[in-house]
């Protein structure tokens, strides 16, 4: 693997590590359960922006089964972060019909 696309990886997976963090606090402090599942979400796309790299060489499989369970680990983190925005929007109407 190139060095310069290491360092890229790296930099991506701390800056949403940090999200990751950051959200958690947010649910932390607030209580807020979409806040959770961001982090949960952004969890999952981190370690899917990594992961590629090393199923393909460390593990060697092969660079589509490794592109394949990237993509896949990516799109179910999206998928957490797209429920906690749905949730929080359901939350609140139900809140407002009371």
């Amino acid at each position: 693997m190139h060095l310069e696309l290491v360092i890229a990886k790296v930099i991506t997976m701390g800056l949403g590590l940090l999200i990751v963090f950051q959200a958690y606090k947010g649910y932390r402090v607030h209580g807020s359960k979409p806040m959770l599942y961001v982090a949960i979400g952004f969890l999952f796309i981190s370690v899917g922006a990594i992961i590629e790299g090393i199923l393909f060489d460390v593990l060697n499989l092969s660079i589509f089964v490794a592109g394949t369970i990237q993509t896949t680990i990516v799109a179910i983190g999206m998928l957490v972060i797209l429920y906690s925005l749905h949730g929080d929007i359901a939350s609140q109407t139900e809140n407002e019909e009371e």
